[in-house]
């Protein structure tokens, strides 16, 4: 059994769009997850028009999931961090503090596109920081970084049904660090800055942490706790995810590059990140927010 998950900006999913559909595909009775937001409805098999369909619906602002039912609601929660659970690249931020900002932006957005090799890109970016004060760090943490929206409740709603959650980022521990403890991460990993002096050398610490790492984290931690891969739900946005979103039961290309998204089943461009509470089948009325 399959089921068939829409998801939309609040307030902005059309009822009569979804039972359009369900009868088109001759699914089931329609769930709503969230009132004018977020509807499902199960069905015997996966259309064969479905990315048609995907395709049309995009166009209306609305994202489509079509999955297997069984498994669907996971065990583990893998993130990347820029640009999936920050609304930011914390090396551009860090490179427009330095003066550098156009220059290294270029690099990341053609690294995460997949056009260059990511460990050559964090060097040639992270060299244009060099001579930077250390405590800028800090102060692109307090003013320039933003949550992306819906994450504080996707991690307090699964740490509250007990998944596990990890962040794995290309980027630096400092910023991971910060994020995983705001968010409720259990555990972190990325790269780091080396400093040396109360400054920036332009150097991270060997070996890099790049997309082989982030499927060693994904292979290492599901290995610790006793889950399958199958158990994980991997989100991300950049061609470095690609190994692990590929590997996890649920690999979610959020707001991705388009080279990204043509290698991902499940697609995230309109709705935040409860969204990937949607896809699990949690209500919103199964929302938890953090500290209520």
């Amino acid at each position: 059994m399959y089921v068939a998950t829409l998801i939309s900006g609040p307030g902005a999913l059309d009822g009569a769009l979804v039972d359009s559909l369900r009868n088109a595909w001759g699914g089931g009775d329609v769930v709503w997850l969230s009132v004018d937001e977020a509807a499902e409805f199960n069905m015997p098999q996966v259309p064969g028009n479905r990315w048609d369909v995907w395709g049309d619906l995009q166009g209306q602002g609305v994202d489509l999931v079509v999955q297997p039912v069984a498994g669907r609601r996971k065990k583990m929660l893998l993130a990347d961090m820029d640009s999936t659970m920050i609304q930011q690249e914390c090396i551009d931020e860090l490179a427009a503090e330095a003066g550098v900002g156009d220059r290294v932006a270029d690099i990341t957005a053609r690294a995460m596109n997949g056009e260059l090799n990511f460990e050559a890109a964090i060097d040639e970016r992270v060299g244009l920081l060099a001579g930077l004060d250390a405590g800028v760090i800090q102060q692109v943490l307090e003013t320039r970084i933003d949550l992306m929206p819906g994450g504080p409740v996707l991690l307090a709603t699964m740490k509250a049904n007990g998944a596990y959650a990890a962040l794995v980022s290309g980027g630096f521990t400092a910023f991971t660090a910060a994020v995983a403890g705001q968010l409720g991460f259990d555990e972190n990993r990325a790269n780091t800055l080396l400093i040396e002096a109360g400054k920036l050398t332009g150097q991270v610490q060997r070996p890099i942490l790049g997309r082989q790492a982030k499927v060693e984290a994904l292979e290492d931690i599901t290995a610790r706790l006793g889950i399958a891969e199958a158990d994980v739900m991997a989100v991300g946005d950049g061609a470095n995810d690609l190994g692990m979103l590929g590997r996890a039961g649920t690999g979610v290309a959020l707001h991705a590059k388009p080279s990204v998204q043509a290698e991902c089943d499940v697609r995230v461009n309109h709705g935040d990140l409860t969204a990937l509470l949607f896809v699990q089948g949690y209500g919103r009325a199964d929302f938890v927010t953090p500290g209520g």
